[in-house]
């Protein structure tokens, strides 16, 4: 039996194969992953956007960025001298001999496959007088030539060739080791047994450790779980807060504080910018000694995050600091709104326990937009768009104008609006209309039902009703027109309207009178008992056919309206009379089946619409459970946010008479023309009219907020039938057979009684 052999890499050509294919599997997903995108691409982006955003800092700080960075050239060297490396490994696999041939004796001889023997004999004697060492030749070739013509003529030999591929027989398996022999070597030993040390016993655990104990520092939204936790000690605490104390507790998280984030620097300047800046802002509640208010790392952000919402100057080094502060400020409210969903539900599910009041969870949401505004809450909305100073405001709040919104000043004239906008100049005033007109419009719409339900629209006490509501995203500018006056084509449209309907009532006039002439007769004899009320439709329409003619088309209407109740009870006699005269109750019995089947038909289509409507919105969920939409919507228009922004945006249900959330809040980050969702909540216990109401905020802009009455009509629960027909079902088919049998002999026992 062969043995088998463990061999290192000698001359180190399998090492370099080794070497190859590991630099390959690094440098080939790393140059798919992180070669430098194409920045002309960024480039015309921010180009696009410098119309609306050119005032914005984070736009200012994203170009200057893109100009000073130089990580992008040093990705692409590191890449480039990767290639390098891979490729001369490549050229020099190419350059090795190859290890292993397969042994044919005829290559040996110099001889064609298939030569025979006195061809052989006469090829080894020349070739061993060459190479003979007594005749001064190679020793070594010499053996190779005397193994390949034995293997050619001797019969053992070549049966071994022709099976094991030697004329020696099977050889030892060898199995090759892809390292080179030095590093086995026993003078290495030493250096090689510290390496490895070095690699897996040191660096690779002090590797893992870091990585695995910062990750189990940070919650899922990479929120530091010490920050939850402080969030939901204070909300639980103050259930009401109020701005002040919202803006304590924010600022004392742990991401600003430098032994638990890196990032957050205590400088040595602060202690004096910093006194400074409180006298400046006044009473910012310094002296509270409640910790960890009363912390200079939560000090200090607090500073920083009052006057950034006051839009003061500062320092570099302060404003750098402020930048780092107020990023953070978006992601840890959104936190903190989350930590109020979740008392909230706790407080829901388990009797005794306090909830915070809506009006906390809303200011955390309010708190957000004035962060990205860089506005305090008693502002103007007026003051997000550019060149608005305090001292403009004036203008629009005049007696005039009354304007005190974003919709206000995008609902004007063009004409007004550049009238009471005189203190702009002519490309200021510009820069403002693309802004204005930039700006998102949001039209709601809703849709009450309980889903999984015989009647969607009957709500009882108890079930879970679904709130359905599609977002629709426009630009102001689309929405509101300028130069044109909305009310002068509606007049026009309405004239138009009352004229054709009066031509149409002259018409019926006409006819009227020419029926009630040949049906005078009928009309004397009998009278009218009910007079059928005229329809709405009709009503407005002599309304405006009244406001568009005068009285004239009035009194026509009027006659209009008697002549067709005459009508009415004429077609109706008729029809009483011929149901008088109908000979035989079979006639009668042939409609009302008639009138049954129809009936049941028009059940039986509205079961099938409600199906189809059911089966489209399970599989509108599924699809939107499946696919995966992009966060990026629209750029905020941010005058002091020091990063890129997307329009996003809270959903939620609540009971503003309570006080209480209904629905916990959606946030949809995904509204860039048209979404659609599904807010889910428990009905009340009792039966009633409950007014709820749908809001939507913005938590990038400020005064965009809508609220949505929500009437909610609960009924009480159906009573549960116990024995009910459907589920008196016998439990064999053997009972079933049996029950029939004895039903056909009781059947034919009466039968046969009946005949007696």
């Amino acid at each position: 039996m062969a043995g088998q052999q463990f061999q290192y890499d000698d001359s180190g050509n399998t090492f370099f194969y080794f070497l190859t294919s590991f630099v390959g599997l690094i440098v080939i997903p790393a140059t798919y992953y992180l070669w430098p995108r194409d920045q002309n691409a960024e480039q015309l982006r921010l180009k696009a956007l410098r119309r609306v955003h050119g005032r914005c800092l984070w736009y200012r700080l994203r170009l200057m960025k893109s100009q000073q960075s130089v990580v992008p050239t040093l990705k692409k060297a590191a890449l480039l001298f990767g290639w390098a490396v891979f490729l001369f490994l490549a050229y020099k696999v190419s350059k090795l001999d190859r290890e292993y041939q397969e042994y044919n004796p005829y290559e040996v001889l110099n001889l064609d496959a298939g030569a025979s023997v006195s061809e052989i004999k006469k090829q080894y004697r020349v070739l061993s007088l060459k190479y003979h060492p007594d005749k001064g030749g190679d020793e070594a070739m010499f053996m190779k030539i005397a193994k390949a013509y034995s293997a050619l003529t001797n019969e053992e030999s070549r049966k071994n060739w022709e099976t094991y591929g030697n004329p020696d027989g099977p050889r030892v398996t060898s199995f090759g080791i892809a390292l080179p022999a030095w590093i086995v070597d026993q003078k290495n030993s030493m250096l090689v047994l510290l390496v490895y040390g070095l690699a897996f016993m040191v660096i690779l655990p002090v590797v893992v450790g870091t990585w695995w104990y910062r990750s189990i520092r940070y919650s899922g939204d990479q929120i530091l779980i010490n920050t939850t936790q402080l969030f939901m000690h204070f909300m639980y605490k103050t259930p009401t807060m109020n701005m002040k104390r919202l803006v304590m507790v924010l600022t004392a998280a742990f991401e600003f504080d430098p032994r638990s984030n890196k990032e957050a620097i205590i400088r040595p300047t602060d202690n004096i910018e910093v006194p400074q800046l409180i006298r400046e802002l006044g009473n910012i509640n310094v002296k509270k000694k409640e910790p960890p208010f009363c912390y200079p790392y939560s000090l200090k952000a607090r500073v920083l995050v009052l006057t950034h919402l006051a839009r003061m100057e500062v320092s570099e080094n302060i404003e750098e600091d402020q930048r780092f502060v107020v990023k953070k400020c978006p992601a840890l409210l959104q936190e903190m709104i989350n930590v109020g969903c979740q008392l909230t539900m706790m407080a829901t599910s388990r009797g005794g326990f306090r909830a915070p009041r809506l009006t906390s969870i809303e200011n955390c949401m309010k708190l957000t937009q004035m962060t990205v505004q860089g506005l305090q809450e008693a502002k103007s909305p007026l003051l997000q768009l550019p060149h608005f100073e305090e001292e403009h405001l004036r203008y629009c709040i005049s007696k005039k104008y009354k304007v005190r919104s974003l919709q206000d000043l995008v609902s004007l004239k063009d004409s007004d609006r550049r009238s009471m906008l005189r203190f702009l100049g002519d490309e200021k005033y510009d820069e403002v209309k693309a802004v204005l007109g930039s700006l998102p419009h949001i039209t709601m719409e809703t849709k009450l039902q309980v889903l999984d339900d015989e009647d969607s629209n009957n709500i009882t006490a108890g079930s879970i009703v679904t709130v359905t509501v599609i977002l629709t995203r426009k630009r102001m500018a689309d929405v509101f027109e300028k130069d044109q006056d909305p009310q002068a084509p509606a007049e026009e449209a309405s004239t138009e309207e009352a004229q054709g309907d009066a031509a149409k009532n002259k018409t019926k006039v006409w006819q009227n009178k020419s029926k009630g002439a040949k049906k005078a007769a009928k009309s004397k004899k009998k009278k009218l008992t009910k007079k059928r009320p005229v329809p709405q439709q009709q009503t407005a329409k002599g309304d405006k056919t009244k406001q568009a003619n005068g009285n004239v088309a009035g009194n026509e209407v009027a006659v209009v309206a008697k002549e067709e109740e005459e009508d009415l009870s004429d077609k109706g006699s008729e029809s009483d009379e011929a149901e008088g005269n109908k000979d035989s109750p079979s006639e009668r019995d042939e409609e009302s089946d008639k009138q049954s089947d129809t009936e049941v038909d028009e059940i039986t289509g509205d079961d099938e619409e409600e199906w189809e409507a059911l089966q489209q919105s399970i599989q509108r969920r599924e699809r939107a459970l499946l696919e995966t939409k992009s966060k990026i919507t629209h750029p905020v228009y941010s005058l002091y946010f020091p990063e890129e922004k997307q329009e996003w945006w809270w959903l939620y249900i609540a009971d503003r008479k309570d006080q209480t959330l209904v629905s916990m809040p959606y946030h949809v980050c995904t509204l860039k023309d048209t979404e659609e969702v599904e807010l889910k909540f428990p009905a009340p216990s009792k039966a009633g009219n409950y007014q709820y109401s749908v809001i939507l905020r913005s938590d990038s802009y400020m005064g965009l907020d809508q609220i949505k009455p929500l009437k909610l009509e609960v009924h009480e629960a159906k009573a549960i039938m116990d024995n009910h027909p459907q589920w008196d079902i016998p439990e064999t088919e053997e009972e079933e057979e049996d029950q029939e049998d004895s039903d056909g002999i009781e059947e034919s026992e009466e039968d046969d009684e009946d005949n007696d």
